[in-house]
């Protein structure tokens, strides 16, 4: 059986989705750049041999960066058959140039691709970007009472490994999202409730704003994450979790319990 190559192995959904392909009894190449399979978006000369032998491909874009296309050309060239692309909701109304090309490119690269536009990750709270905030008891985002479907990694991972191993879910986007919409007062809510801890949220642009400049952050780059955040709407739950690996999606409330256990 051809090996399944996994992009950024070492990252939050990444090493789920090695989790779950292994679980499955499956052949995974979990590359990243300092993991036994070496893949640097910087470095042409490790992707060859990280494609080589792989049939599919869990795609994540670089950090900040656009997919190369000469990469999806690469990976077809190498006999990869099968794409499964990270993506997020709401790249449109955000203007995500990055993350609507790199859809672009998986529609056209002539071989079976899946797109998982997945929405605000949980675990961003304790893994990612908002710990420190949360940790220090305040978290300042834009966006006012909008309603986001918050998801969990382990769910987004178990939708990517479906669609990279069984048939069905070619020419698809799925929109990942958790069983329930939520505003960031009411999940930083549910976190207080878990932890005991109290965190507050400001979802006001000068709110923002003192947040950023407390840790730095160039007023241009501010100004332009407020200007994108305006344009984010009301985010509805889909099924598109239970649908497609027939188990129920996890509740934000259970994740925040689970993490402050751990």
């Amino acid at each position: 059986m051809d090996e399944i190559l996994v992009l950024g192995a070492t990252g939050t959904t990444g090493k789920r989705v090695v989790r779950e392909l292994q679980a499955r009894g499956l052949a995974v190449r979990a590359a990243s750049r300092r993991g036994r399979v070496r893949f640097d978006w910087g470095e042409r000369d490790t992707w060859g041999p990280a494609l080589a032998g792989a049939g599919a491909v869990y795609l994540m874009a670089p950090h900040e960066l656009p997919v190369d296309p000469e990469f999806v050309h690469e990976a077809v060239a190498h006999g990869v058959r099968r794409i499964v692309l990270l993506s997020s909701r709401g790249i449109e109304e955000m203007g995500d140039e990055r993350l609507l090309g790199a859809e672009a490119l998986v529609r056209e690269s002539g071989v079976e691709w899946t797109v998982v536009r997945a929405d605000w990750f949980n675990q961003n709270f304790d893994e990612g970007f908002f710990r420190p905030a949360i940790e220090a008891g305040a978290l300042a985002v834009p966006v006012g009472d909008i309603r986001q479907g918050f998801v969990d990694a382990d769910d987004i991972a178990a939708v990517a490994a479906v669609a990279l191993t069984e048939d069905g879910h070619a020419g698809r986007t799925y929109e990942v999202t958790g069983p329930r919409a939520l505003s960031f007062g009411e999940a930083l809510a549910l976190i207080s409730d878990a932890s005991g801890r109290p965190i507050r949220f400001g979802g006001t642009p000068d709110e923002y704003r003192a947040q950023q400049d407390a840790i730095g952050m160039p007023r241009e780059r501010t100004e332009a994450e407020i200007e994108a955040f305006a344009q984010l709407k009301d985010g509805e739950a889909t099924d598109d979790v239970p649908n497609v690996t027939g188990r129920a999606a996890v509740d934000f409330a259970t994740y925040a319990t689970r993490a402050w256990a751990t």
